[in-house]
């Protein structure tokens, strides 16, 4: 009698402990997986979380071509069936939630995400919520209102979600786009952007449904100088996120077109500070290894950004310890009441965290200035560049990789470090896995797509096939 009176009390101290235990526990194994090399201070994985996650073998296709495309040449070949969607992302989510944990942020990715139908879509996302992860759809951003309406409301009108997030694919290295076949230049495509995030807009204005929008770049030497430009004319767009990618050599080889290794990363970090108009104090906090990524988090105050965190101050890079050591594994995405009730908890057991965000707080108003606060605002805005290796790198430093041997050829070596800290992975449940997305792309994508063309033709020859979205999808542009 006493215990059941008790349960309630004891479930709500539960609800009120600053993180879960099992989110503790994924993190303390990612640190312990993570290299010696990427084991610093700044280090986020193993931190405050455990890294990104992706699908793999879902639908492959696209009705655009990118030069270059990561995906090998099978991949047009391939039907988009919705069902077949639903069973493996439910498979691959459910071992990602069995080995990193109940949180994660995780791409809806493959190919053209639209070219589900937008039930199938819906559903998917669902399936993703419920395996406890954050999902972001992965689009080329060619879709119409009718398509993100349909997304976003079920059939009675209302809401399916609270909130959509979207990353969009723009750069002028991609051919097909409606009235835009064959961009001659990045500026080109800013309409295109503009309605892109204009949709959006228009779908919380009209239905409440909240977004968070990523803008997504292939870099190559043909583009590299028009980046600033891009950020200057999109940053108001109302996009959180510009990420850009410098090309590889992986993929499908027919569309290589230019020398990538040209590219290194300060030469295209130093464009995006272009853009920025400032310094971009990427190496504050790090993602995996700092080879394969660079991230800047701040705010975007009028025509001003403004670091969250400054690198060459002191002070911040302590706030930054701080917050390491004692919100790792806290949910800031969870209900604000109980989230104030776990903060107010982890404030008692930690007082001196009150007065360190304090200090931290008042330097970034410092830094963006009471005045331009007052009068434009601060909206979150995130600068990130990924690297990406090449096919050639990958495939025998992998192979060494699965037999447990370092590599005596330094370039080797040293993408086997890359590929060991690797922030972004996809789970095989089958062979219980977790393959970083480079391995997966340079190594498991050809023989995966090649699986796929013969489960999944463009044209069934005997019998319906899986059930899909009732609807054959739009040929290749």
């Amino acid at each position: 009698m006493l215990g059941a009176l008790l349960a309630p009390a004891r479930r709500l101290e539960e609800l009120a402990r600053p993180a879960e235990p099992e989110m503790l526990a994924a993190l303390r194994r990612r640190w312990e997986e993570l290299p010696g090399h990427v084991k610093q201070p700044a280090q986020l994985l193993g931190r405050r979380s455990v890294g990104c996650e992706g699908t793999h073998g879902v639908f492959p296709r696209c009705n655009l071509a990118c030069t270059p495309c990561y995906h090998s040449r099978e991949a047009n070949q391939v039907r988009v069936d919705g069902a077949h969607t639903l069973v493996e992302v439910d498979r691959q989510l459910a071992y990602l939630r069995a080995r990193r944990g109940p949180r994660a942020f995780a791409q809806l990715i493959g190919g053209e995400v639209t070219l589900l139908s937008p039930e199938d879509h819906a559903a998917t996302l669902q399936v993703m919520r419920a395996h406890g992860r954050e999902p972001m759809s992965m689009s080329h951003g060619d879709f119409d209102w009718d398509y993100l309406r349909r997304l976003a409301l079920g059939p009675d009108g209302r809401p399916r979600v609270a909130r959509l997030s979207f990353a969009g694919h723009f750069d002028s290295l991609m051919l097909g786009r409606r009235d835009l076949p064959r961009p001659a230049s990045e500026r080109e495509l800013n309409p295109y952007r503009r309605r892109f995030c204009e949709l959006f807009q228009r779908l919380q204005r009209e239905h409440g449904v909240r977004h968070y929008l990523a803008h997504t770049m292939t870099v190559t030497p043909r583009n590299l100088e028009q980046i600033a430009q891009v950020i200057r004319d999109c940053r108001h767009m109302g996009f959180r996120m510009f990420s850009f990618q410098p090309a590889a050599f992986v993929g499908d080889e027919r569309r290589w077109r230019e020398d990538y290794r040209t590219l290194t990363a300060d030469l295209v970090w130093a464009q995006i500070e272009r853009g920025a108009g400032t310094r971009l104090p990427w190496q504050a906090i790090q993602v995996g290894d700092t080879r394969c990524n660079r991230t800047a988090w701040g705010l975007q105050v009028g025509d001003r950004w403004v670091p969250v965190l400054d690198d060459q101050v002191p002070a911040d890079l302590a706030a930054r310890d701080g917050f390491f050591a004692h919100f790792a594994g806290v949910d800031f995405g969870a209900p604000r009441a109980l989230l104030a009730a776990r903060l107010v908890r982890l404030a008692a057991r930690h007082p001196h965290v009150v007065p360190l965000g304090l200090r931290w707080a008042g330097r970034l108003v410092r830094r963006a200035g009471v005045g331009r606060l007052v009068r434009h605002g601060a909206r979150p805005l995130t600068f990130v560049m990924h690297s990406f290796m090449d096919a050639a790198d990958v495939r025998p430093a992998w192979a060494l990789l699965q037999r447990g041997q370092p590599s005596d050829d330094p370039r080797i070596r040293a993408t086997q470090e890359r590929l060991a800290a690797c922030s972004y992975v996809m789970a095989h449940p089958q062979t219980g896995e977790l393959v970083p997305a480079c391995a997966q792309h340079a190594v498991l994508d050809p023989g995966e797509n090649a699986a796929l063309r013969q489960l999944l033709p463009l044209r069934p020859t005997s019998g319906p096939g899986p059930a899909g979205s009732g609807r054959r999808p739009p040929q290749p542009r």
